[in-house]
């Protein structure tokens, strides 16, 4: 019979659920903790003979999972006890659900919902989205955006947080509130600082998403407008977070040769503000700067040692995804986006811009991270205007498609707009030193991808999860199994608050992933096979319901928004 299920403590009901769930972490290792009222209850699903990785980093260790609702009811020796489903586990894993520290977009989890496959085929059952963009909070007069047939309209993340739970979806997702986006509502793309009144306009936004339920502020500085920001305004902003236990999330200033700066003005953000601070895909991009790997992870082991909440997250891959317009100088962008573009065609400007690209460096030049080559380059998408027979090719194979030469082209698809591309601009030397540090989360950095209505995508759409286990785990060795699946479970929802996610224990919410160790493997690849989903997530379990069910995808909608705190 397991441990403590003879002795019938004399507390409430509700207090022997909190209790059970409070010494969980015990428990798991020792037997079944199942809360004394319903004891006797079959399971609604019983997940027998696994290999139970808890997501805490213990041990695995051979057990049983019930599941009653949308919570773990027990964990342990549960053979013999009824259950209106069983599944079997055949000694596969059994863990928390993972969960992407950076999702990108929800909103096609409305406008394109078989996009979410690309997600749950790796095991994730949550997401965090929103960069520096994020679907609230919007102007009035924006347009209405077309959903399944219904034209929507949102300002609020409280509206918007309403029409994701009308229309269903079948993963959890969580959102931060990105200043970019609140700086676009108030100030436009310009390079403009706010007056007071506009800063305190912004600051009434940030509120009113941290009231709606969003778990942080979150900044794309590398991308105009959010580049014209400048840190004591990202201070303000955060600072109202904070007032709501939020934190500041933040894909970086830089990321190359000046990402120690960067590092620092996040940290001076959190600092100012009073919140913790997570740092998006952690990287030292351009051979020239790999080595200030090192020095980055030494830069937060220091802060941490003195009291400094600050955490990080990589996605698997030493191609990163960025808009080819980024590959010029922020500067061009200040009067917006739009009006520059349209100065492209001028021959003489192109021929600037080249040399400045060429012999500058004191901004993030990625052609100076690609090794000043454009055939580390790759087009994965474009907007209407961009011939689609260069999707998939380098800079310098398209030039060749479109009959002109690699500067040309470049700036051609610059002008098109929309262009995303993959350089290639790391090492796999600075992902096992990041995978060595205890604070270091998964994230795929990507929407949710459908491949029939998309022309390509980066890999870590459909793989980055499945990759770590396969690549890091099984072949390099850098981390145990144990080890991974806590950096992709428990440790990324405690950064978000989460506190009844990520731990294979009673009491937990049930977002579980049954697989198989040695077979789980992405199988998405750089190119034409960009879009290949993952293999080896057998079962999957969204708020207790089967959403993958022995390999099937299924048409059901458990997921939820988990608001700031872990409501829902």
């Amino acid at each position: 019979m397991p441990l403590f299920r003879t002795h019938r403590p004399t507390l409430s009901p509700r207090m022997a659920r909190l209790a059970c769930v409070s010494v969980a972490a015990v428990l798991v290792t020792l037997g079944a903790c199942v809360p004394p009222d319903d004891s006797d209850v079959p399971f609604d699903i019983l997940i027998a003979n696994a290999r139970v990785v808890d997501g805490a980093g213990n041990p695995w260790f051979r057990g049983d999972v019930g599941i009653r609702g949308d919570r773990i009811a027990a964990v342990g020796a549960l053979d013999g006890q009824p259950a209106y489903r069983t599944i079997d586990a055949a000694d596969r894993v059994v863990s928390p659900g993972f969960i992407d520290m950076m999702g990108q977009s929800t909103t096609v989890l409305m406008t394109n919902p078989p996009s979410a496959e690309s997600k749950l085929r790796q095991g994730i059952t949550t997401y965090l989205s929103g960069e520096g963009g994020s679907p609230a909070p919007r102007s009035p007069d924006a347009p209405p955006v077309s959903v399944q047939g219904d034209e929507r309209a949102w300002t609020t993340y409280g509206e918007y947080f309403g029409l994701l739970e009308e229309y269903g979806i079948p993963i959890n997702v969580v959102h931060d509130v990105g200043l970019t986006q609140v700086r676009r509502v108030v100030l436009g793309d310009q390079d403009v600082q706010p007056t007071p009144e506009q800063l305190e306009e912004m600051k009434g936004l940030v509120r009113q998403a941290m009231e709606d339920g969003a778990v942080g502020t979150s900044t794309s500085l590398i991308y105009p407008p959010a580049i014209y920001a400048e840190t004591d305004e990202l201070i303000e902003l955060t600072r109202v977070a904070g007032e709501y236990g939020g934190v500041y999330f933040t894909h970086m200033r830089n990321e190359s040769n000046a990402v120690l700066d960067a590092i620092r003005e996040a940290m001076a953000v959190g600092a100012g503000a009073g919140v913790p601070v997570h740092i998006y895909h952690l990287k030292a991009a351009g051979q020239e700067n790999w080595p200030l790997m090192a020095d980055a992870l030494a830069l937060i082991d220091s802060a941490r040692a003195e009291g400094m909440d600050v955490t990080a997250d990589i996605y698997p891959y030493i191609r990163n995804g960025i808009g080819l317009g980024s590959f010029l100088h922020p500067r061009h962008y200040a009067a917006g986006t739009g009006p520059f573009l349209e100065t492209l065609d001028d021959p003489e400007l192109r021929a600037e811009l080249r040399r400045e690209v060429e012999t500058t460096s004191d901004w993030e030049n990625w052609y100076r991270h690609v090794g000043m080559n454009w055939d580390n380059v790759l087009i994965v998408s474009g907007s209407d205007a961009v011939d689609p027979a260069v999707i998939n090719r380098s800079i310098t194979e398209a030039a060749e498609i479109l009959g002109t030469d690699p500067w040309n082209a470049f700036f051609d698809l610059v002008q098109a707009g929309g262009v995303s591309v993959n350089p290639q601009s790391m090492n796999e030397e600075q992902k096992w030193l990041a995978l060595d540090a205890e604070y270091v989360m998964i994230d795929t950095d990507a929407s949710p991808v459908n491949p029939e209505t998309t022309d390509s995508s980066h890999p870590r759409a459909f793989g980055a999860f499945p990759r770590v286990i396969a690549k890091y785990v099984r072949e390099d060795s850098v981390l145990s199994l144990e080890d991974a699946i806590r950096r992709m479970s428990s440790m990324a929802a405690q950064r978000l608050g989460l506190h009844d996610r990520g731990f294979g224990a009673p009491g937990m919410a049930a977002d579980l992933v049954v697989f198989d160790p040695e077979q789980i493997r992405d199988r998405a690849e750089f190119g034409a096979n960009a879009m290949r989903y993952a293999e080896g997530v057998d079962y999957l379990l969204v708020n207790g319901a089967v959403v993958i069910d022995d390999g099937a995808l299924l048409d059901v909608m458990p997921g939820r928004v988990l608001r700031r705190g872990g409501g829902s």
